[in-house]
């Protein structure tokens, strides 16, 4: 029997359409789901632009519907968009705007934040994008707050998020705020995604920089890395590579570009997510292990870098749900 009773949420199809976008709007809204009962979402994509449509991977697409459609939807997702340097057509803006007035929800995927960004409705507001794309949004839209490492953020009824797997994130957690957290452990489970990664989290943590092979400073390096329990001050580390201090700190940038304090924190921090993933040892033990000393120092280096707490970072991606946090 056709679900004719839940939220109308409605794709935005445009010339140019991000596939990948487009295609975790419809697994996520658009699949049968008879297990969630007669008040699941509806949905539609519906054409902004004259068709047929091309989408990214050389195929064409015949869209049922118009933008007459968001006229009508409770929940209206961007897709992404041409580029960021792309017009957003005015006809489209001003039906974005009337849609938001009348209470319907605006939620966009990667690139997707520039057609939000152009209605003025996210003016003053922290908004998130894909982090490539944005430098290029804060300088075209000035007026706006770009958070270039959350995976999403929200705004009133105004969701933004990051690269395109994080929109998948973003859904999830529209599905939580409308149906509860079963129902978003659910759909999660189908698509075999984390439950629920909080907004804030980190877009990426950049890993440390591998060390080239013949450089002279890499046994010593190497040797910290395999005991990071252990303290090492640079004054112990440079006296063991036989160099004066400066001439070490010196090599660490040159071989790994970061500063000698920023690749023993980095290396910690993935020293650190291994144990949370791959045990159930206590958060005592992970900070001595990880060489962080203590809980406190593990949490704020967690929270500096991943933008999670160890316990979150646990929680999502554990291979021991019982663990403790």
């Amino acid at each position: 029997m056709p679900n004719t009773t839940g939220p109308l949420v409605a794709a935005l199809l445009y010339d140019g359409l991000c596939t990948f976008e487009f295609g975790i709007v419809s697994e996520i809204f658009g699949l049968p789901r008879p297990e969630m009962g007669p008040g699941w979402y509806r949905f539609a994509s519906c054409a902004v632009e004259s068709g047929p449509l091309r989408a990214h991977g050389g195929f064409r697409i015949l869209p049922d519907h118009g933008p007459d459609l968001l006229d009508r939807a409770d929940l209206i997702v961007i897709p992404g968009w041409k580029g960021a340097e792309a017009p957003v057509p005015p006809a489209l803006v001003t039906q974005l705007r009337q849609a938001h007035a009348r209470g319907a929800r605006l939620a966009s995927i990667c690139s997707g934040a520039f057609v939000l960004a152009a209605t003025g409705l996210l003016d003053g507001a922290p908004v998130t994008t894909h982090w490539r794309h944005a430098q290029a949004l804060q300088r075209r839209f000035p007026a706006l707050q770009v958070d270039s490492a959350s995976l999403y953020r929200e705004t009133g009824r105004l969701f933004t998020s990051a690269g395109s797997a994080a929109g998948i994130d973003l859904l999830i957690e529209i599905v939580r705020q409308d149906f509860g957290p079963a129902a978003a452990n659910s759909v999660a489970r189908r698509i075999v995604m984390p439950a629920h990664r909080t907004g804030g989290q980190a877009q990426f943590l950049e890993r440390p920089v591998s060390l080239r092979a013949d450089t002279d400073i890499t046994p010593i390096l190497d040797r910290a890395r395999q005991a990071l329990g252990e303290s090492w001050p640079i004054a112990r580390l440079a006296a063991e590579a036989g160099m004066s201090r400066r001439s070490f700190e010196r090599r660490v940038v040159a071989a790994t570009g970061m500063p000698v304090g920023e690749w023993l924190a980095a290396e910690r921090i993935e020293a650190a997510k291994t144990i949370l993933r791959e045990t159930a040892r206590p958060m005592e033990e992970v900070a001595e292990a990880a060489g962080f000393g203590s809980v406190f120092a593990l949490r704020h280096h967690f929270r500096n870098r991943v933008k999670l707490s160890p316990g979150e970072y646990r929680r999502n991606f554990t291979r021991h749900p019982s663990a403790p946090t």
